[in-house]
């Protein structure tokens, strides 16, 4: 007597994972903690702050040629779209330094604890990190808002 081999139907099967997650993949970070979200954002603000670059190497070289066309450009840019184009630009500046000094500390081993063995599962020094990281943080958002301060009492 023969057995019958069950065969999976296609909805029986679970999708497998692809390793091609495009955008999702760069920009979930699943059950990652907050350093992760940290780093994708210190990624957007460095793509955001080279995009700048050549709108204020332009602004700039508008200086040359005379006070007149100076002054036509700065009256365009006073308008309130580019001042708050002007606050995000200094809210990525701000968090991309702070941030960078975070990787920079963590990459020199500040706050990484004494070596251990490697045994799984690994130990993690995200939480002996996570106080310098709110404090870094919180210093950036004293600077961002003495900043946004500034820009508004001008």
């Amino acid at each position: 007597m023969a057995t019958q081999v069950k065969v999976p139907t296609q909805e029986a099967v679970p999708p497998r994972l692809s390793m091609r997650l495009g955008l999702r993949g760069w920009v979930y970070a699943g059950r990652y903690p907050a350093e992760r979200y940290l780093y994708i954002l210190h990624r957007l603000s460095g793509l955001g702050l080279i995009l700048y670059l050549p709108l204020h190497v332009w602004v700039t070289g508008r200086r040359l040629q005379g006070p007149e066309v100076w002054q036509q450009t700065m009256a365009v840019l006073s308008r309130p779209v580019f001042v708050a184009g002007e606050m995000l630009i200094l809210a990525a500046f701000v968090f991309h330094a702070f941030n960078g000094f975070r990787l920079l500390f963590g990459h020199l081993g500040c706050a990484l604890g004494k070596p251990a063995h490697p045994v799984y599962p690994y130990p993690v020094a995200l939480h002996r990190q996570r106080s310098m990281t709110v404090a870094l943080m919180v210093l950036a958002s004293a600077f961002l808002a003495f900043g946004v301060w500034n820009l508004l009492t001008k």
